[in-house]
């Protein structure tokens, strides 16, 4: 788990920048997390912090095309 802040929900992608400084985009979040906390539409959960779980999941094995999926969200 590590710490995140919620940046963004547009065209599809979730936005959260981590504590080192890094900016991970998520094409995927579990469902579970969806019916928890409405991403796509709670202006409120901008700028939140979050514990995060996410999975890398590899396209058809192909190495070079990466899914990030948000698995948990724990708020802070």
């Amino acid at each position: 788990m590590r710490t995140a802040v919620f940046k963004s929900y547009k065209n599809g992608y979730f936005t959260f920048w981590f504590e080192n400084g890094e900016e991970l985009v998520f094409e995927e979040v579990h469902p579970r997390v969806l019916k928890q906390f409405d991403l796509k539409n709670d202006k409120s959960l901008i700028d939140k912090s979050f514990r995060i779980t996410f999975v890398e999941d590899f396209e058809d094995d192909d190495e070079d095309f990466v899914i990030y999926r948000v698995e948990s969200l724990k708020p802070i």
